[in-house]
C-alpha cells in the first residue's frame, strides 16, 4: 500500500518556524513531525512514499531521497484537494493520504490497515480535549463528522459540537476500487466546476478534501471510518506547536 503525504504549503500560521523550511521539518521530542509520521507507518510494513511538495521542497528531496515526489507548482494559489491529486498518476491501487502536519499514532495506521472498507477516513472521537487550549484554532475550524450506520453521513466544520461524533485527522485509506471511485468524481467535479466557486471554495481549485468526501457521500459513497480516541495532534500555529511540544510524548503517543 502507497503512502502519499501532502505536504505543499507554506504554514504561515508557524511562522517563524517555517521561515527557512516545511512545516513538517518542525521538531518535536527532537524529531521532525514528518518523521513522527513515517515511524507510524514503518511499524506496519508500509515504506512506499510519495510526497507532494511546494513551499521549500528541496529541502525534503535532500534530507528524503528514497521518497517519490511530485510538485505542486501552484501551491500558492490552490489547496489541499487539487494538492493531492498532483500524485493521481500513483493512484492505480491502494493508498493511505495524510497532511504533512500531524502527528498520530501507529495504532490509527493499524486500524485503517485492518479495514476491510473500500473508502475509510480516520476520526478523533476525543477530539474536544484539544480544543481547550486552541485560541488560535477554535472548534469551528475542525473538520467534523456525524456518523450513522458505521459510515459518515456528513463530514464539514459548520456541524454543531453538540452533532460531532468526532474530528477527521487528515489521515485516509482507499482501496484499489476506492481510489478509483475518488478519482472519478473529483473529475466529475473538476470537469463542471474549474475556475468557479464550488461547495464553501471560492473555486475549485481551493477546495480541501473534505469537500469532495462530502459531495460524494451526498453521491450515495459509502465513506466509513476508524476511531482513535485521542493519539493525534494537529500543528497548525505556534500555539500548537508548544502543545505538542508539552504532551505528545506523554499524553498522546503509543509506541
Amino acid at each position: 500500500m502507497r503512502i502519499i503525504i501532502i505536504g505543499a504549503g507554506r504554514g504561515a500560521r508557524l511562522m517563524p518556524t517555517t521561515a527557512d523550511a516545511p512545516k513538517c521539518f518542525a521538531e518535536v521530542d527532537g524529531k521532525r513531525i514528518l518523521d513522527w509520521c513515517l515511524d507510524a507507518f514503518r511499524a506496519h510494513g508500509l515504506t512506499d512514499v510519495c510526497f507532494i511538495g511546494g513551499y521549500r521542497i528541496a529541502r525534503v528531496r535532500a534530507a528524503y531521497p528514497e521518497f517519490t515526489f511530485r510538485d505542486n507548482l501552484d501551491w500558492k494559489t490552490n489547496n489541499i484537494l487539487a494538492s493531492l491529486f498532483h500524485a493521481e498518476d500513483l493512484m492505480d491501487d491502494a493508498f493511505i493520504c495524510c497532511y504533512s502536519d500531524i502527528l498520530f499514532s501507529q495504532r490509527i495506521v493499524a486500524r485503517l490497515v485492518a479495514s476491510d472498507e473500500e473508502m475509510a477516513l480516520a476520526v478523533d472521537t476525543e477530539w474536544k480535549a484539544r480544543y481547550g487550549h486552541r485560541t488560535e484554532h477554535p472548534p469551528g475550524d475542525a473538520e467534523k463528522v456525524t456518523i450513522a450506520d458505521g459510515a459518515i453521513t456528513r463530514i464539514h466544520r459548520e456541524i454543531a459540537e453538540s452533532d460531532t461524533y468526532g474530528e477527521y485527522i487528515g489521515v485516509a485509506k482507499f482501496s484499489k476500487a476506492g481510489a478509483a471511485r475518488l478519482r472519478r468524481h473529483y473529475h466529475r467535479c473538476r470537469d463542471a466546476h474549474a475556475g468557479k466557486p464550488w461547495r464553501e471554495a471560492p473555486a475549485f481549485e481551493k477546495a480541501y478534501k473534505i469537500h469532495l468526501f462530502q459531495e460524494m457521500i451526498e453521491a450515495g459513497e459509502r465513506m466509513a471510518y476508524v476511531e482513535t480516541p485521542g493519539g493525534y495532534i494537529e500543528i497548525d500555529t505556534q500555539q500548537d506547536f508548544e502543545y505538542a511540544r508539552q504532551y505528545w510524548t506523554s499524553r498522546h503517543r503509543d509506541r
